[in-house]
């Protein structure tokens, strides 16, 4: 018997026969004959689900609806009706049931009717348990990291949080937070969720760069039955979701021109229309986007409007790279590393001087994820209690080359900080050159895309002629 359902029906013949086919398909099938005697059954016993008539001696199906769903609203209820009687059914439905059935009843209806109330509940509980998951595994107790940068963010998200606990309003600021890829741009979105005001509410992430850019508007929007050729049915979109809650827009520098006009107008008028209606319904949410893009250059490129991204950008929140952090590098290696080892049975795992040298060493293009997903591999394949440097995917960090025609003073040439010496030489380099990319890369011996790559983690910025 996988599901148990209750059938509440005073006429013992139509109750014998729905729970007569209910065991034949492989439901446990109760009878009471009575909205009394159901409830002191439901003292004892939980269905997955109650069948029951509205017309019962003594209380009726709509009070007994409303008694279930006031002590436990996740009990799903179909009311069983006479035909024509579909006032009582909407009356039902107001009050808490799932649906209704008119009566006579069809066996194979029924039969359809409970697997989609049994699916409609899975997905809740599978939705609860996730959302749950979420909030454990969010807000700023989940942010690990004692480093300057790590605790300048922290106090940040603090002291907005406290601003707006305050606030007499419920127009929250909008966040931009800045960093490269990898860093925990999502775990900073979700702490202002999780920890704010709005964390009741829905909180919707969405990649701007996930799907193309055609069909970016319809995801965000929604759209009518009909708009477009695969419209065939209405659907909201992700902003509607996100009403009362938080929308996290991440990689939101890859979203074209035209969908950043729609997407101030948010922001100005806290209204969208769908794709197809000439409707336009009022949002309340929270705005919250993130990039590993430098926004400002773009908008002086002109691939990012302005006046976006000043109504984005009310507070900035940098998330620095893993390389400038410090021992935060090994804090969060030895917090993988358990995590990891009970993920996959290999209790008390630990890393070799050597390794943890090379950890904090290794310059760590991708992060924090990089990091992670080094160390899942590790753990997956190490038969030893030791994870020692040759189990880790990275390369030693080689002593930084001085190319002869950049020179040094003596203060920089005693600088024992690797992301500042990188720094040093990157910033002379480019200088030397009069910024021209192409022949700062030749000179310092790596391509140009990761010569760009380094000068947008750096923040560096061409200084005026």
């Amino acid at each position: 018997m996988e599901y148990s359902i209750l059938i509440v029906e005073d006429d013992q013949t139509l109750a014998e026969n729905i729970q007569a086919y209910l065991k034949l398909k492989k439901f446990e099938a109760l009878v009471c004959h009575s909205a009394e005697e159901a409830l002191e059954l439901l003292k004892t016993h939980h269905p997955d689900v109650v069948l029951t008539d509205n017309s019962l001696p003594g209380m009726n199906g709509i009070d007994l609806i409303g008694h279930i769903h006031s002590s436990d609203p996740q009990l799903k209820v179909i009311m069983m009706t006479g035909f024509g009687n579909i006032e009582d059914a909407v009356t039902a439905m107001k009050v808490g049931a799932f649906h209704y059935l008119t009566k006579p009843v069809i066996l194979a209806e029924l039969k359809l009717l409970l697997d989609k109330t049994l699916a409609a509940q899975r997905m809740e509980y599978q939705l609860s348990f996730y959302q749950s998951r979420d909030v454990q595994s969010a807000g700023l107790d989940a942010m690990l990291g004692n480093s300057s940068g790590m605790l300048q963010v922290k106090q940040t998200i603090r002291q907005l949080l406290d601003a707006e606990s305050r606030m007499t309003d419920t127009d929250l600021p909008s966040v931009l937070i800045e960093g490269d890829t990898g860093t925990g741009k999502e775990l900073v979105a979700r702490a202002l969720h999780v920890d704010g005001v709005r964390r009741k509410e829905p909180f919707i992430e969405f990649n701007c760069a996930s799907i193309p850019a055609h069909l970016l508007e319809a995801e965000l929007f929604g759209h009518e039955k009909g708009a477009f050729t695969d419209a065939k049915e209405r659907r909201i979109g992700l902003v509607e979701a996100a009403d009362g809650g938080s929308l996290f827009l991440d990689e939101v520098g890859e979203m074209d021109l035209a969908l950043q006009a729609k997407l101030l107008k948010l922001l100005e008028d806290r209204t969208i229309r769908r794709i197809g209606s000439i409707i336009e319904r009022k949002i309340n949410l929270r705005i919250i986007s993130a990039t590993n893009r430098n926004l400002e250059q773009m908008v002086e490129e002109g691939t990012f409007r302005r006046d976006l991204f000043f109504r984005l950008r009310i507070i900035s929140i940098k998330v620095p790279s893993l390389s400038s952090r410090g021992d935060d590098i090994l804090l969060l290696a030895r917090y993988f590393l358990n995590l990891h080892s009970k993920r996959y049975g290999k209790s008390g795992l630990t890393f070799s001087a050597d390794a943890e040298a090379l950890l904090k060493a290794y310059h760590w293009p991708g992060n924090v994820r990089e990091l992670r997903n080094i160390l899942e591999q590790a753990v997956l394949l190490t038969q030893a209690a030791i994870i020692v440097p040759n189990q880790l995917a990275i390369q030693p960090v080689a002593a930084p080359v001085y190319h002869e025609s950049v020179s040094f003073t003596e203060r920089e040439m005693h600088e024992e900080n690797l992301p500042e010496v990188e720094r040093i030489l990157v910033i002379k380099t480019l200088n030397k050159t009069d910024w021209n990319v192409t022949k700062s890369a030749r000179l310092l011996g790596i391509t140009r895309d990761m010569l760009r790559y380094r000068i947008e983690r750096l923040g560096l910025i061409r200084p005026e002629r």
